[in-house]
């Protein structure tokens, strides 16, 4: 039994502040361009803005905040700016799971990680563990990550644990790699696209949408509050009318 409703199966509690907020960091590269720069400096960053935002989330009260760093189809960038990337999330967890540690902030991966070198796994493993008992913000990073595989190596899992039942939301929704979380109520993406790339697919079902033209390296606590201010102006009616919600029938409410 999956420990977070589904926004599906039930109406989620809402608050003034998302309890989860997922981002697309798009930008790095066209940053960097726009400033003659090699791709990899808006790589290198971005990195800064993550600080930035993970510091103002644990601030507002934000409990969970999932970023996509890569995802399943980033493989087909250029070998020099994937062999780049590998080395900067090596360098981040080398140098600041023990920061997120000192601040109470739990440490999470998603993704299919076999892919990675045994330093990186050993590196996610160990800050997980680290981390593991903390109770301030969950921070989830998604790694070789994509929305359709993780339904489908939910999927599998069900069938393997029971081949004949068949394969319902309840039984799925608990083996999806972000079962530890509730859906994210707030869904960000930076650099101007407006699509979601495959990002949580599953657990965006309800998400409020928030697409801005800030470059990622150039967002950070102000442009957050731009988005948390455009949430608030939200109505979540989870399949409710608007009438509904004017005459009062109750929904849950959090924070």
């Amino acid at each position: 039994m999956a420990e977070f409703d589904s926004s599906t199966q039930s109406i989620p509690g809402t608050g003034l502040v998302p309890r989860h907020v997922a981002i697309i960091m798009d930008g790095n590269g066209r940053w960097a361009k726009k400033r003659y720069l090699p791709r990899v400096a808006g790589h290198r960053r971005g990195v800064e803005s993550v600080r930035d935002v993970v510091k103002a989330c644990a601030e507002q009260g934000v409990k969970y905040l999932t970023l996509f760093a890569f995802s399943s189809e980033n493989w087909r960038r250029p070998p020099d700016e994937v062999s780049f990337l590998m080395q900067l999330f090596l360098k981040a967890l080398e140098q600041e799971v023990a920061k997120l540690h000192d601040n109470g902030i739990r440490f999470k991966v998603v993704g299919d990680l076999s892919a990675f070198d045994t330093g990186i796994r050993d590196l996610v493993r160990r800050g997980e563990e680290l981390t593991a008992a903390n109770t301030g913000l969950t921070l989830t990073i998604a790694a070789n990550y994509g929305g359709r595989w993780d339904i489908l190596q939910a999927a599998n899992r069900a069938r393997e644990a029971d081949p004949a039942a068949p394969i319902s939301e309840e039984r799925l929704t608990p083996l999806l790699s972000m079962a530890y979380a509730p859906e994210p109520d707030l869904f960000i993406r930076t650099g101007g696209e407006q699509r979601v790339s495959n990002f949580l697919l599953w657990q965006l079902a309800y998400a409020e949408l928030y697409f801005t033209d800030a470059l990622w390296p150039d967002f950070g606590a102000e442009a957050l509050e731009a988005a948390f201010a455009s949430y608030r102006q939200r109505e979540r009616r989870f399949g409710r009318t608007s009438e509904q919600l004017a005459e009062g029938e109750p929904i849950p409410k959090a924070g």
